[in-house]
């Protein structure tokens, strides 16, 4: 196996860099405002598998303007990638996805080592869904949500010769060389807590029967205002980054695992807009971080997910990080110090980290999962 990670500012530029040779599997992320068009004139057996990603993204290189591609040649290995649009629903298009990109790998009927997912914002529990119906409820699934720089709505995600606006492109992976993986976040626990008792889809109404921004603004102090009588609905998203909910899922080694929803928009009669769904009767805690430990996060978490496959001390190909767009909007001044992380984390092997609006990881005890300012790490051996 050998992975090659380049970054350029445009599509005809990162096609110059990756020049002829045979790729197997070729992860494309790049600024919604980059024009995708010249990856259509790719002549290689590996379909794209891409999405955009908020004002760019990270390699080992550092932070990278324009866009990044993360390409593995591996004979010994398959691969598949397939992309669907949502037009039957997102469910249906990740079980169609998927089967098609198993049949691109010449793998139909076999489980994958893992999937690497992209999906445009909005309905992931649904997509990760769609893949488990095909694949099974075991196979790790991690990925990142489309994102653009102002969540606006412009972002997609991409093959070698389509974009779609609402849609997700699916990679079945069955690498020859090991692989192993983490999800983690880089938030703490406080003791603020309720329990969710009225929602509509990813619109939390009421925590503990009272209406929820009335309960989120003083869990945070008046960090986060809600939104005042001349408003129908207020942005929260930039406010609420270092304070997120989250809700106890799993425990590792006695320690409680938190999975985030980030607030995005506050409105008028009290309720407040999630980019992921909370169910009536879960429990939420108000979490708290800072730019310092999302600073430092990014390479603990590939630390982790190197030491979770037993290649702490083994040379490594490369690795596929998610790293949420809100998180990385909060530390943007600092990037270089999160790719420095993470470089040291692995050994300067080549990586790519997309920034995304939403986050796909798979946790021991607990499955495949959606959340929001989450870290995830892929380390190929």
């Amino acid at each position: 196996m050998q992975i090659v990670v380049t970054q350029a500012a445009d599509a005809t530029d990162l096609l110059a860099q990756l020049g002829d040779r045979p790729f197997d599997f070729l992860s494309v992320h790049a600024d919604c405002r980059t024009d995708i068009t010249p990856l259509g004139t790719l002549s290689r057996p590996a379909v794209i598998h891409g999405a955009t990603s908020c004002l760019g993204a990270m390699t080992q290189a550092g932070p990278a303007q324009g866009m990044a591609a993360f390409a593995i040649s591996d004979p010994d290995g398959a691969y598949g990638t397939a992309l669907a649009a949502f037009d039957a629903g997102p469910r249906d298009a990740a079980q169609m996805a998927t089967r098609e990109a198993l049949a691109a790998a010449d793998r139909v009927g076999e489980r994958p080592d893992l999937v690497w997912v992209s999906a445009t914002p909005g309905t992931e529990e649904d997509v990760l869904a769609g893949i488990e119906d095909v694949v099974g409820p075991d196979i790790p699934i991690i990925g990142g949500s489309a994102a653009d720089n102002s969540v606006a709505g412009d972002w997609f995600v991409f093959d070698s010769s389509r974009k779609m606006t609402a849609g997700v492109v699916v990679s079945v992976l069955f690498p020859s060389r090991p692989v192993s993986f983490a999800y983690q976040n880089g938030y703490s626990p406080t003791d603020k807590s309720g329990v969710v008792t009225a929602t509509n889809g990813r619109r939390v109404a009421q925590i503990d029967g009272r209406p929820a921004m009335e309960v989120y603004a003083a869990w945070t102090d008046g960090a986060v205002a809600p939104a005042d009588a001349a408003e129908e609905a207020r942005a929260i998203l930039s406010d609420s980054t270092l304070w997120p909910l989250g809700r106890e899922i799993a425990t590792v080694d006695d320690v409680p695992f938190y999975l985030l929803a980030h607030p995005a928009v506050t409105h008028a009669d009290g309720s407040i807009d999630l980019f992921a769904r909370v169910d009536p009767g879960e429990r939420v805690t108000l979490m708290t971080g800072t730019q310092q430990g999302l600073t430092e996060r990014a390479g603990r978490v590939a630390a982790l997910a190197r030491a979770a496959g037993g290649l702490g001390n083994r040379p490594i190909s490369g690795a596929l990080m998610i790293y949420c767009g809100g998180c990385m909007l909060s530390v943007r001044e600092r990037l270089d110090d999160v790719v420095s992380g993470v470089n040291t984390a692995l050994d300067g092997a080549p990586f790519l980290g997309a920034f995304t609006f939403g986050e796909q990881g798979s946790l021991l005890r607990a499955g495949n999962r959606h959340g929001n300012l989450m870290i995830s790490c892929i380390v190929f051996g």
